[in-house]
Order: C-alpha cells, then sequence, then structure tokens
C-alpha cells in the first residue's frame, strides 16, 4: 500500500484540508487506484489521492468557482473534474462510462474557499451581500430571509443552527427586514441573542450556519450523498467521509450503523429494530478527530470527524428514484 502524503501549504493555497493523512489512509490508495473527491474545493484531498499513486480522482463540486479554478489547483491529466452534486456521483459514472470505484471521500459544509470571499456572503468576518449559494444559482439569503414567514426562519434556526433563541432572533430578522449585507445580518442575531463582547462564542455563527445548510439542502445532499457512495463503490471499496458538526455527524453515524448490520439497542418499552436487508459496509472504522498538532495549525479543524468503511459485496440498497419508480 503506498505511504499516504500530507503536501506541504503553500502561500498559494487558499485551503488546509482536515484529517487529510488520515483520509488518505481511511482510503487505502494503491496505485492505479480510481477514487472520487466528492467535495473538490481547492482539491486538498484530490492532489494527495494523486500523490499516493491513484491512476484516475473523479473531482465533483458544485461550485463553478472551485471547478473553475480546478485545473490550474491541480493540473495533472489524471484528473477529471465535474462541475455536479456528489449525490450524482452513480448518474455521473454511468453516463460516462466509468465502472464501480476504489475509494470515496466526502468533505462535508462550506469550504475556507468560500468562507474567505466576502463577495461569496458565508461568513460575517468580512461584509458582503447575503448570498451563501454553492452552486451560485436558486435562491439567495437574503430572498430567504426576507420573503420567509418569521415560523418558517424560527425553524430553520433552530433546526440547522440549535440556536436556543431561534424565535427571538427570527422575530428581530423581520423587524429589520429588508436585509441585504452579512456585516447587518451578524449585528441583528447578536442583539437578539443578547450577545456580549467577551463571550466565547459569536451567536451569529449558528444562525449563518443554518441559513446556508437550508439553503443549499446540505443534509439532504449528504443523505442522498451516502447512498450514491454506496452504489458508486466495488467489493473492498473505502468510503471516507470528514464531518464538522453535530447534524453532519449523526447522519454519517447513522448511515454506518445502518448500512453494516447495526442498530440502535432496545428497552423493555421499545423492542430493537431489525433492519431485515443485507448489510452493505463491513469494518467501519472508529471515528477519527484531529491531533493537537493539526488544530495547533488549522483552528478551524477542531470540530472536525472522520468516519470510514469497506464495502462488501451485496447488492446497494435501491435509489428514492429506484423506490418511486416501482410504486
Amino acid at each position: 500500500m503506498s505511504r499516504p502524503v500530507r503536501p506541504t501549504a503553500t502561500p498559494t493555497e487558499r485551503h488546509l484540508p482536515v484529517l487529510l493523512a488520515e483520509v488518505v489512509e481511511a482510503l487505502a490508495v494503491v496505485p492505479g487506484a480510481v477514487l472520487i473527491d466528492g467535495t473538490f474545493g481547492a482539491g486538498g484531498y484530490t492532489r494527495a489521492m494523486l500523490a499516493a499513486g491513484a491512476g484516475q480522482v473523479i473531482g465533483f463540486d458544485r461550485d463553478p468557482d472551485a471547478i473553475a479554478d480546478g485545473a490550474t489547483l491541480v493540473p495533472d491529466e489524471r484528473l477529471t473534474l465535474v462541475e455536479e452534486r456528489f449525490s450524482q456521483m452513480d448518474r455521473v459514472l454511468a453516463a460516462r462510462g466509468i465502472g464501480l470505484v476504489d475509494g470515496i471521500a466526502l468533505d462535508i459544509g462550506v469550504s475556507s474557499m468560500q468562507l474567505d470571499r466576502p463577495e461569496r456572503g458565508f461568513s460575517f468576518q468580512g461584509d458582503g451581500p447575503l448570498d451563501m449559494r454553492m452552486a451560485k444559482s436558486g435562491l439567495t439569503a437574503a430572498d430567504f430571509l426576507n420573503e420567509a414567514d418569521e415560523a418558517e426562519i424560527a425553524r430553520v434556526i433552530r433546526d440547522y443552527g440549535e440556536e436556543p433563541r431561534a424565535r427571538s432572533v427570527a422575530r428581530a430578522i423581520v423587524a429589520a427586514r429588508p436585509i441585504s449585507r452579512t456585516g447587518e445580518l451578524a449585528q441583528i442575531v447578536r442583539r437578539a441573542a443578547g450577545f456580549r463582547p467577551g463571550q466565547k462564542s459569536d451567536p451569529a455563527t449558528r444562525t449563518f450556519q443554518a441559513i446556508r445548510i437550508h439553503l443549499n439542502e446540505e443534509l439532504e445532499e449528504l443523505e442522498e450523498g451516502l447512498a450514491a457512495a454506496e452504489r458508486s463503490l466495488k467489493p473492498g471499496g473505502k468510503l471516507a467521509v470528514v464531518t464538522f458538526h453535530s447534524l453532519e455527524d449523526r447522519i454519517v453515524k447513522r448511515f454506518f450503523r445502518e448500512r453494516s448490520g447495526g442498530s440502535p439497542a432496545g428497552s423493555r418499552h421499545r423492542p430493537a429494530l431489525v433492519d431485515p436487508l443485507e448489510p452493505t459496509f463491513e469494518r467501519v472504522a472508529k471515528p477519527v478527530s484531529p491531533s493537537e498538532r493539526e488544530l495547533a495549525g488549522n483552528p478551524r479543524a477542531r470540530s472536525a470527524r472522520l468516519r470510514s468503511g469497506t464495502r462488501n459485496s451485496a447488492p446497494a440498497r435501491a435509489s428514492k428514484d429506484s423506490h418511486n419508480e416501482r410504486q
């Protein structure tokens, strides 16, 4: 097995991939392997895959900026870039005549490239338009906040941001409409949430996360993407998924538990659930968190968690589309 390679960061790299060596190790890259980087971003995982000996990497990203920059960031003839959601990977592979692959890496959530560009509207660290669209199409954050009713805004902030004062924040947003800038929204949230200078965490972070997840349907994309990865892996193929908050991690944990034949423990009040379908994954690894050394160089990695598993030869579960067609 090729040894995982951790590329040295250069001034031109705008994104530090989290748990890089651990992801490449989980993929068990062998010379000539065909791999998918489902969240290409700045190409950090892809570079490491190619350095470890991959014969072909198919990089997916719904962000047109990432695809446009990709050929320059990773100028390698073994790389194919696809501007598409990673939940569509099995359909793209089929359309291009590519068979089942050896490994898939997914790095869930927003990239540093997106956060660090104020014009994309993902962060309040620099003032910019309220956008937050990963694919740069569809409803913007400003559209949502200025058009949705208070109850819907509160639901999104509560469910996706886990904000205890979601109703107060939503009420303040509606009262301040129209809103068009990230800095403006951050100030509204801070006032509504009772933020005081010196607090450990900024409550605006939770609201921005919630709106971004809602607009980009990130949790639905993750669920569908995991199922697409299952359909795209050959027997023995590896799936490695990095998440950054509990909502994402719960989905990945549940997927691997269900797909490896596990089920929640029962009690005398609720019997254990039994999944009648054959397990599709084996050797699910224990979750991995960043080392203290990595955290010292990349504080954004502090909440990251890697989960991985190995595909077996059982048939993949049917897709939602296939199920609907049979109804």
